[in-house]
């Protein structure tokens, strides 16, 4: 999810279209009530932006450099370069390089 380059999520983040399906998908696999999980994600002032044709350009030319990301990751990072923002993740594959910043 991208955010702000300073702001920790409680003040704004956001959300592209993509990042949000995946979190719908892992909670609802989980058993757990997607509804509810939304609710908190949104009380977080969290906003939910589109997958653009740019967006979806870059992923592609991503592609060649992030082989071991999937399109949803891809996508991420082409938002965050959109929004000029960084991305925070606990997937330690991503590493914490450029706009990746690890959550531990």
């Amino acid at each position: 999810m991208p955010t702000g380059s300073s702001r920790p999520l409680a003040e704004g983040a956001s959300c592209g279209a993509a990042s949000w399906s995946e979190v719908a998908q892992k909670v609802r696999s989980r058993g757990a009530d997607w509804e509810l999980a939304a609710s908190l994600l949104r009380s977080y002032d969290l906003g939910l932006h589109d997958v653009t044709v740019g967006d979806a350009v870059l992923a592609a030319e991503l592609s060649a450099g992030l082989p071991a990301h999937s399109l949803g990751d891809r996508l991420c990072l082409a938002l965050a370069e959109r929004l000029d923002c960084d991305v925070l993740t606990a997937d330690r594959a991503w590493g914490s390089k450029g706009r990746v910043r690890q959550l531990r």
